[in-house]
C-alpha cells in the first residue's frame, strides 16, 4: 500500500472563516438560490456533459465501429447484385458466313441475377467464394424469343504465393489500433478532470477572493471610522487619517472587481460543464487531502502497461516492420492462383435451365517476374530498412524520456502534501498576525504601514493555500491520466464503454 487514508491536512482557521463567510455571507452580492458543488461533482459532470466529453466519446465510437468493421471483413460477405431488366436497342456490326461484315438492327433485354459468398483467408492473404446466377435474353424481333443460361454452383478460390498479405498485417495492426483507442479515451477523460478541476479552482478562487475582499472592506471601514474619531480627538495625524480613508476606498474598488471576476470565471465555469440556468453555483473547498505517497517504480510499471502512447510505439515499430516486407514482396518473384469449378446449362425456357448441368472449369496462373528496375526496388528496401532502424531508435528513447518523466512526477506529486502543510500553518500564522497587528494599531502602538503589510500577508498566505490545493489536486489527476491508475484506491482506472458502442 503506498498511501494512509487516515492521514488528514487540517485546514486553518482562516480558511474556515472564509468558507463560512462565502456560503453565508453573499446573500448581498446575489439573492437567488445557490447550489453547492463539490471537486467530485464537478468531475462527474464534466465527464457526462463537457464538449470534451463530447469529443473522447465520439472519437471512441469512431475507433470501435473501425475495428468492427476489420472484424466483419474476416467473416463471410453475402451479396446479391440483379438487373432487372437491361434493354438495349442498336445498330451492330455482325459478321456473315461469307465473312463479309453488315450492320443490322436489334432489339434486346437481358435480365440477370447473381447471389455470391465469400470469404476472405487472413493466415494465406486469399479468398475463396461460391457463386450462383441465373441470366434470361429476350430478343425482340416480330415475336420474341427467350433463352435461359444458368450457373446453379460455381466454387473457386484466388490465393497469392509470394506476394504481400495485406491480412496478416492488419491481423497484427487493428487489435493495438483499437487497443490504443480504449486507452486513450481512458486518457481523454483524465484530461477532462484535469481542466475541469482547473475550472474548479479558477471559480473557487473568484469566490474566495470576494470574501477576502469583503471581509477587508468591512475591517477597513471599521478602522476607518475609529481612525475619525482619534482624529478628532487629535489622537492622529491628518495623513494617518486620509491613509485609512484611502484603504477603504481601494478595499471597496477591490471588492467591485472582484465581483467582475467571479462572473467571468463562473461563465467560464459554466460554458465548460454543460450548466444551464440561473442558480447561483457554490464550491467547496476540497480540504479532505489524503496523504498519498506514490511508489515511483509502480507508477512507471503501470505506465508503460496502460498509456496509449506505448501501444502507439509499439504499432509503430509493427508498421515499419509491414513496409520492409511491403518492399521485399514487390522485388520478388510472384505467383497468383485463380481457379474455379461450377456447373452451367442453357435452355430456352426457365424448366429446362436447371436439368443435366454441364461442368465447367478455369485454372488461371499468373507470374510476376522482375527482370530489370535499375534498382529501384532495391532502394525501396534500403528506404524501409533504414525507417525501421529509425523508429526503433526512436521508440527507444522515447521509453527512456516516458520512463523518466513519469519518475520525475511522482517525486514532485510526493513533495505537495509537505508543501501544502507548510501552505496551511502559514495562512495561520499569517491570520494571528494580522489579528496582533490590528489589535496593536487600534492601541496605537504601530503605524498604518505595518497594518497594511500584514494585511497584505494574510491575503497571500490564503491564496497560497488555496494555489497549494489546487495543486495537489491537478496533479493527483496529472498522476491518474499519466499512470491509468487510482493511487487512491489502488486500483486501475476504467469506464465502461458498452453504451458508446452502441
Amino acid at each position: 500500500m503506498y498511501f494512509s487514508k487516515n492521514q488528514r491536512i487540517v485546514p486553518s482557521f482562516q480558511t474556515v472563516v472564509l468558507v463560512v463567510s462565502i456560503l453565508f455571507g453573499r446573500v448581498a452580492f446575489c439573492q437567488q438560490e445557490h447550489k453547492i458543488f463539490r471537486l467530485e461533482d464537478v468531475v462527474a459532470v464534466a465527464h457526462e456533459k463537457s464538449v470534451d466529453a463530447f469529443r473522447a466519446k465520439h472519437r471512441y465510437r469512431g475507433s470501435y465501429w473501425q475495428y468492427r468493421s476489420y472484424r466483419a471483413g474476416y467473416l463471410p460477405q453475402v451479396s446479391l447484385e440483379a438487373s432487372l431488366p437491361n434493354l438495349n436497342r442498336s445498330i451492330s456490326p455482325i459478321t456473315l458466313p461469307d465473312g463479309s461484315d453488315i450492320f443490322i438492327s436489334r432489339s434486346l433485354a437481358t435480365s440477370n441475377a447473381n447471389l455470391s459468398i465469400s470469404q476472405n483467408i487472413g493466415l494465406t492473404g486469399g479468398r475463396v467464394f461460391i457463386n450462383s446466377g441465373l441470366q434470361r435474353i429476350d430478343l425482340i424481333r416480330d415475336s420474341i424469343v427467350t433463352s435461359y443460361s444458368s450457373t446453379p454452383v460455381s466454387i473457386g478460390f484466388s490465393q497469392p504465393l509470394f506476394g504481400f498479405n495485406t491480412f496478416k498485417w492488419e491481423r497484427k495492426i487493428e487489435p493495438l489500433q483499437f487497443e490504443e483507442a480504449n486507452r486513450q479515451f481512458v486518457e481523454d477523460m483524465e484530461n477532462v478532470a484535469i481542466k475541469a478541476t482547473n475550472y474548479f479552482f479558477d471559480l473557487l478562487n473568484a469566490q474566495i477572493n470576494i470574501g477576502i475582499s469583503e471581509i477587508n472592506y468591512s475591517n477597513n471601514d471599521t478602522l476607518y471610522k475609529i481612525a475619525l474619531g482619534r482624529y478628532n480627538l487629535g489622537k492622529i495625524a491628518e495623513n494617518e487619517l486620509l491613509e485609512m480613508e484611502l484603504n477603504l476606498l481601494n478595499a471597496h474598488s477591490s471588492l467591485e472587481q472582484k465581483k467582475i471576476d467571479y462572473q467571468a470565471a463562473l461563465m467560464k465555469f459554466r460554458s465548460y460543464l454543460g450548466i444551464n440556468g440561473n442558480e447561483e453555483i457554490e464550491l467547496m473547498l476540497p480540504l479532505d487531502v489524503p496523504n498519498i505517497q506514490v511508489n515511483a517504480e509502480k507508477a512507471v510499471a503501470e505506465a508503460l502497461k496502460n498509456r496509449p502512447d506505448v501501444i502507439a510505439l509499439n504499432k509503430n515499430i509493427i508498421e515499419a516492420d509491414r513496409e520492409v516486407a511491403r518492399a521485399k514482396s514487390e522485388n520478388r518473384f510472384n505467383v497468383n492462383l485463380f481457379g474455379s469449378y461450377g456447373l452451367a446449362q442453357s435452355a430456352q425456357d426457365f424448366n429446362g435451365v436447371y436439368l443435366n448441368p454441364l461442368d465447367q472449369q478455369q485454372l488461371v496462373i499468373g507470374i510476376q517476374i522482375p527482370l530489370i528496375d535499375w534498382g529501384v526496388s532495391k532502394g525501396r528496401i534500403k528506404m524501409a530498412e533504414s525507417f525501421k532502424e529509425l523508429t526503433k531508435t526512436n521508440v527507444a528513447q522515447a521509453i527512456i524520456d516516458f520512463e523518466q518523466e513519469i519518475y520525475l512526477k511522482t517525486l514532485n506529486f510526493n513533495m505537495l502534501n509537505l508543501q501544502l502543510n507548510i501552505a496551511s500553518k502559514a495562512d495561520t500564522v499569517a491570520l494571528k498576525r494580522y489579528e496582533v497587528t490590528k489589535q496593536r494599531f487600534l492601541i496605537g502602538r504601530i503605524d498604518i504601514i505595518s497594518l497594511n503589510l500584514a494585511q497584505e500577508a494574510k491575503d497571500l498566505a490564503t491564496q497560497s493555500y488555496v494555489s497549494a490545493l489546487r495543486n495537489f489536486w491537478v496533479a493527483y489527476y496529472e498522476m491518474r491520466r499519466l499512470t491509468h491508475y487510482d493511487f487512491l484506491t489502488d486500483t486501475a482506472i476504467s469506464f465502461d464503454l458498452r453504451n458508446l458502442e452502441k
